[in-house]
């Protein structure tokens, strides 16, 4: 359901200038204007891939469609988006949020964490998972993760651990660079769609070790994405309604490739799967 924003915290880091907003619901959303820097397109991205993210069971943030009111944005000075010397208003309307993973001021959420605490990641393996799904979908940016202490079982899927149990958890975020970002294509580089540290890809051995989330690729019903399309505000696709079909029959269509496009990654010269 769509929520409307309360309150503003601050601005974030990136180049589409999301701001971290209180809503209706009491959660805390990362929002991304529609008329963001990079394209209006990158809301839509962020919508269909986390859809898929969903769909394949891979840890992602809940999101929401957040309005921002004339009166909010007239009572919070601070919700802009800077370009060079000049500041533009953020329009009304509705826009793109990714739920904070908790309460900003109790919970610590880090974007990096040093190399000898990544085995303490408890599902680390999802970085298989994420390469996966981002090579389906052709993200040309890195895969940009976040880690937090928290009861596992709230964020993992399926897992048969105590519901006490606490750890770090890794959550899969920003996925506006999917589909290459404002042009909806599929450069497809080999290296593209790698988070920083390869040693997250330790576990993978084989072709096999990205099971089962390839088998899930292929299997995907054409309803995951229906549906998704569906749910989209009209002010994000307007203009943009046969463009946006055809992507989708191509995203589908892509299903049969995701193991090339894997084991191309590992053929190439800058291979990130070390022990495969």
């Amino acid at each position: 359901m769509p929520v409307t924003a309360r309150a503003y915290l601050r601005k974030m880091r990136g180049g589409a200038q999301a701001h971290l907003i209180e809503a209706s619901d009491g959660q805390h959303y990362v929002v991304k204007f529609r008329n963001n820097p990079q394209h209006r397109r990158i809301l839509i991205n962020e919508w269909l891939a986390s859809a898929i993210y969903r769909y394949l069971q891979i840890p992602t943030p809940p999101t929401a469609i957040v309005e921002l009111s004339p009166d909010f944005l007239a009572a919070q000075p601070d919700v802009y988006i800077q370009l060079g010397m000049k500041r533009i208003m953020v329009e009304p309307g509705w826009h793109f949020g990714s739920r904070y993973p908790g309460h900003p001021d109790r919970l610590a959420v880090y974007d990096f964490l040093p190399e000898q605490m990544l085995g303490e990641v408890y599902n680390l393996r999802d970085f298989l998972a994420s390469f996966v799904a981002d090579k389906w979908l052709g993200n040309t940016d890195a895969r940009q993760a976040i880690f937090f202490r928290a009861q596992v079982r709230e964020w993992v899927e399926p897992s048969t651990e105590h519901p006490l149990k606490k750890a770090f958890v890794a959550l899969m975020i920003d996925h506006g660079f999917s589909l290459n970002g404002p042009h909806w294509d599929f450069p497809d580089s080999p290296i593209q769609s790698l988070y920083f540290r390869h040693s997250v890809y330790d576990a993978a051995l084989s072709i096999n070790s990205f099971e089962p989330w390839i088998s899930r690729v292929r299997a995907c019903p054409v309803e995951v994405l229906d549906e998704a399309v569906r749910s989209l505000p009209a002010g994000w696709i307007e203009g943009d309604e046969a463009n946006l079909e055809q992507l989708v029959e191509r995203i589908l269509k892509r299903r049969k490739n995701v193991p090339d496009l894997i084991g191309g990654a590992r053929k190439h010269k800058l291979n990130p799967f070390s022990k495969w």
